[in-house]
């Protein structure tokens, strides 16, 4: 055997014992749902057109309650306010995914999903930051591929100029080449009568 040809042992990392480092937590105690509330947010991750109004309806009511157990847990909110945008409660769920950032700042999820329903609210500015952020606190490929998906939708989105307040008229815009009309003509006859604007 040739000792400088590498064997497939040794090119994998060494195992590092882990148990000395935190003791094994189980999944359900890292966000405390209640095992229905899972099936449903499994149905709501798959599709969200699954979920019948009963439902999404049960789904907000196990979540919030999950929610008033444990406010200080930013991970509920999103999930709470990702399931009252499917139910179309848009404000309450505005409300808990801002209250999801305030408590994690650097909650990747969180910063992603405020920038998405900004994004559907045509909040384009706003969306952008939290899109942004969130691009930055990515940890892996994927979620670097959700948040550059999600600016790319945004970009386009401005440039089309989708926003809420940012699209308007051609007939606002005739109003506006009017009063720039306006104060141009205002503008020549203070010239031509001698007296100067301030």
């Amino acid at each position: 055997m040739n000792p400088e040809r590498l064997q497939d042992s040794e090119l994998m990392e060494p195992q590092v014992d882990t148990s000395a480092l935190a003791p094994p937590v189980l999944a359900a105690a890292l966000v405390p749902v209640p095992e229905r509330a899972r099936g449903l947010l499994l149905k709501m991750f798959a599709d969200p057109y699954v979920l019948g109004q009963e439902e999404r309806a049960e789904l907000v009511v196990q979540l919030r309650e999950s929610v008033s157990r444990h406010p200080q847990v930013s991970e509920l909110r999103v999930l709470l306010g990702m399931a009252l945008c499917v139910n179309l409660d848009v404000q309450e769920a505005l409300e808990e995914l801002r209250e999801g950032v305030r408590l994690a700042p650097d909650s990747f999820i969180a910063q992603l999903k405020m920038g998405e329903l900004l994004m559907r609210l045509r909040i384009c500015k706003k969306a952008q930051e939290h899109t942004r952020r969130a691009a930055l606190l990515a940890r892996n490929l994927a979620q670097t591929e959700l948040a550059r998906r999600q600016a790319a939708a945004i970009r386009k989105m401005l440039l089309e100029g989708i926003e809420r307040g940012g699209y308007q008229s051609p007939l606002a815009l005739l109003g506006r080449l009017r009063r720039l009309w306006r104060r141009q003509r205002d503008e020549d006859l203070a010239v031509a009568n001698g007296q100067v604007l301030g």
